[in-house]
């Protein structure tokens, strides 16, 4: 099947929801998993950093990855926003299937 999740963290819950419910609205992904806030290590503006972050997965169509990344850079308040996909090669059919069905075409 051509579905694929996508990996992304963001600020805070609020930020994440609100990104979730876009994409969900849009019918690019058909499910957004949230989960309770993170530490994030990470080397920004010639420093390392340490910050709370919430991290939140999609699950989408490959076709549509694009088309989520660019809404999520629309919406995100990050300069550089981590949002990274990774196809699914395996998984309960039907669960793989309802991805689809959840998800409008993007073909023309």
């Amino acid at each position: 099947m051509q579905t694929a999740v996508i990996y992304m963290t963001a600020g805070s819950v609020d930020e994440a929801r609100k990104i979730a419910d876009e994409l969900i609205a849009k019918r690019l992904c058909a499910c957004v998993n949230i989960f309770p806030p993170i530490e994030s290590v990470y080397y920004w503006n010639n420093a390392v950093q340490r910050n709370n972050e919430v991290a939140f997965i999609a699950k989408t169509r490959q076709s549509l990855v694009p088309q989520v990344i660019e809404e999520v850079k629309k919406l995100h308040s990050y300069e550089v926003p981590c949002v990274v996909s990774l196809p699914i090669e395996r998984g309960n059919p039907h669960f793989l299937q309802w991805i689809l069905d959840e998800t409008r075409d993007c073909k023309p």
